[in-house]
C-alpha cells in the first residue's frame, strides 16, 4: 500500500528530467547552493502537488548533490529540514532515508581509516541525523531499528577502550540553578566508562520494539532480539533477557536456515540458566542444541554437548520431571560416546550408595578439568542483580560451588537410597553411610524432609530415625482386612483344587 494519501495534481516529471542534468553540472562547476535552491524550489511545487515519484527524486538527487560535494553539515541540515517540510510525502522521506543510510559504511570505512581523526565524526553526526528523522515515524520504523543497531556496535566498541571508572577531570559537573530549571532540554549524561558504554548500547537496543514492526522480516527480527538480549546479559540485566527469550519463536529456529540463530539462542539461555542455578533448564538447553545437524556432523563438539547434558541433568535438584529425564537419556545409547559421564549418571540411576570418595576418585580428575566443575571456571559467574545474597565464593568460585552442589546431589541420592531399603536407622549408622558430619546429614535430611522428597522423623534423644510413616487404626484395619480377604481367597482357591484332584 502507497504511503502517499493525497491524490496527485499535477505530474512533473519532464520539469524534474529538465533539472536534474543542470544541477548536476551546476554542482561540478563548485556552484553548488545555485543547484541547492534550484531543486528545493521545484521541490515544494512538486510536494505541494502530491507527486510522489517526483518530489522523491528530487530529495535523493538533493541529498547525493551533497554528499558527492562532501558538504557533511549542509547535508546533515538539508536531510532534517526536507523531512519537516510541510505536507511532506512520507514515501519520498523513505526514499531519502535510505539513499542516505547507504552512504553510512564508506563513511565508517573512511573513519576507520582515520580520515575524521582529529574532527567531527561525519558517519556518527549522520546516523544521529537518520535517527533524529526516523524518530516517531511508523513508516520509518525499519530504518531506525537498523541505525538503532549500528549505534550500539558503536558504543560497545567504545566499551573496550573506555574506562573501568570515570576519572575526576572527567566527572559530571554539578547541576547550576538555570539547569535545574530547563528540564525540558536536559541533555543525557555522555557515557564514559566501560559500563556506560555498555548501558547506552543495551538501552539504545532495548527501546527498539521489534516484535511488533511488520515490515522487518522473520530473521533481521529474531537476530535483533538476539542482540537485545545479548547486550542485557553483558550487564547483568537477566530479567530483560528472560523478557527477550519469550519473544523468539523457537519454532522458528527449528528451521534449517537458522541454525546459525539457534545456537546464538540456547547459548544464551545456558547462560541465563547458569545465573539462576536452574541446571535442569540448563539441560534442556543443550538437548535443543544436540538437535541440530551443525553439532552432529563435528563428533568433537557432540560429545562437548553431550557431556554438558548429562553434568547438569545429575546437578538438578530431584524432583518428577528431573528424574523422568535422567531415566530417558540414561536409556539413549548416544550418551555412551562419553564413557566416563554416562558411568555417572548410570550411578544415580541405580538404587545403590556412592560413597562420595569413591566418586571423587573415579570421576574427581575428568569432571574438575571440565570448564563446569574446574576451580578457576568462571562460565555462569553471577552478574548484576543475580549476585545479591550470594557468597563471594559463589560469585567469585562458580565451579567450586557446582562442586559442591554435585557433592550434596550424591547425599541426597544416597539418603533416598537408604530411605528405600531401611525403616529405621541410627543417625551414627547414617552418618557413617553418607560420610559426613552429623549436623550436616540432619540439615540435609531436614532440607530432603521439607521438600517431601522422603518421609523421616528424628527421635534424637534415642538418635533414631525413622523413614516409614506411623499408619494411623483406619490404615491398620483397612490392612488387616485385605490380609484377611487374601488368605480366605486362598484357602477356598485350595479346597476348590483339592475337591478337583479327589473327583478324578
Amino acid at each position: 500500500m502507497s504511503l502517499n494519501q493525497r491524490k496527485q495534481e499535477k505530474d512533473y516529471t519532464a520539469e524534474v528530467k529538465a533539472l536534474q542534468p543542470q544541477a548536476e553540472e551546476l554542482a561540478k562547476s563548485g556552484k553548488l547552493q545555485e543547484a541547492v535552491d534550484k531543486i528545493t524550489a521545484l521541490e515544494k511545487q512538486t510536494r505541494n502537488a502530491a507527486d510522489m515519484s517526483s518530489t522523491s527524486t528530487l530529495l535523493v538527487l538533493l541529498a547525493r548533490l551533497l554528499w558527492e560535494a562532501k558538504s557533511y553539515d549542509d547535508l546533515n541540515a538539508q536531510l532534517t529540514v526536507m523531512s519537516k517540510k510541510h505536507g511532506q510525502l512520507k514515501e519520498a522521506v523513505v526514499r531519502m532515508v535510505d539513499e542516505a543510510m547507504t552512504w553510512l559504511p564508506e563513511l565508517k570505512q573512511r573513519k576507520e581509516s582515520g580520515e575524521f581523526k582529529g574532527g567531527k565524526d561525519r558517519w556518527l553526526e549522520l546516523v544521529k541525523t537518520l535517527r533524529d528523522i526516523t524518530e516517531g515515524k511508523i513508516y520509518l520504523e525499519l530504518a531506525r531499528a537498523r541505525l538503532t543497531g549500528m549505534l550500539a556496535a558503536y558504543h560497545e566498541n567504545l566499551a573496550e577502550t573506555a574506562p573501568s571508572e570515570a576519572s575526576s577531570s572527567t566527572a559530571a559537573p554539578a547541576p547550576t540553578a538555570e539547569s535545574s530549571t530547563s528540564k525540558d532540554k536536559e541533555a543525557k549524561k555522555e557515557p564514559v566508562t566501560k559500563q556506560d558504554h555498555l548501558d547506552a548500547a543495551a538501552d539504545l537496543m532495548t527501546d527498539i520494539q521489534v516484535e511488533t514492526y511488520s515490515s522487518m522480516d522473520k530473521r533481521e527480527k529474531t537476530e535483533f532480539i538476539l542482540e537485545q538480549m545479548r547486550l542485557e546479559s553483558l550487564r547483568g540485566n537477566w530479567s530483560r533477557v528472560r523478557v527477550g527469550s519469550r519473544k523468539i519463536n523457537r519454532v522458528y529456529l527449528k528451521e534449517k536456515d537458522s541454525a546459525d540463530m539457534k545456537l546464538r539462542y540456547y547459548d544464551l539461555m545456558v547462560q541465563l540458566a547458569l545465573q539462576e542455578d536452574a541446571y535442569l533448564e540448563a539441560c534442556s538447553a543443550y538437548q535443543e542444541v544436540w538437535d541440530t545437524e551443525e553439532i552432529k556432523k563435528d563428533e568433537a563438539r557432540e560429545i562437548n554437548v553431550l557431556e554438558n547434558i548429562m553434568t547438569y541433568v545429575v546437578l538438578a535438584p530431584y524432583n518428577n520431571e528431573q528424574s523422568d529425564m535422567l531415566h530417558k537419556l540414561y536409556a539413549d545409547p548416544a550418551l555412551q560416546k562419553s564413557p566416563v559421564y554416562y558411568d555417572l549418571v548410570k550411578c544415580f540411576v541405580t538404587k545403590e550408595l556412592m560413597r562420595w570418595p569413591g566418586i571423587e576418585s573415579l570421576y574427581g580428575q575428568t569432571l574438575r578439568q571440565s570448564p563446569v566443575f574446574a576451580p578457576d571456571s568462571t562460565l555462569g559467574k553471577k552478574t548484576g542483580s543475580k549476585t545479591e545474597g550470594k557468597k563471594v565464593e559463589e560469585i567469585e568460585a562458580p565451579g567450586v560451588a557446582r562442586w559442591e552442589e554435585l557433592h550434596k546431589r550424591v547425599v541426597e541420592h544416597n539418603i533416598r537410597v537408604i530411605a528405600e531399603y531401611y525403616s529405621r536407622v541410627t543417625m551414627e549408622r547414617l552418618t557413617e553411610l553418607l560420610d559426613l558430619p552429623p549436623t550436616t546429614t540432619e540439615r540435609t535430611l531436614c532440607k530432603l524432609v521439607t521438600d517431601k522428597t522422603v518421609y523421616a522423623r528424628i527421635d534424637r534423644p534415642k538418635g533414631i530415625v525413622t523413614f516409614k510413616a506411623k499408619k494411623t487404626n483406619y490404615q491398620i484395619l483397612n490392612e488387616w482386612s485385605g490380609d484377611v480377604s487374601k488368605i480366605l481367597s486362598l484357602v477356598e482357591k485350595t479346597s476348590h483344587l483339592v475337591s478337583k484332584v479327589s473327583s478324578i
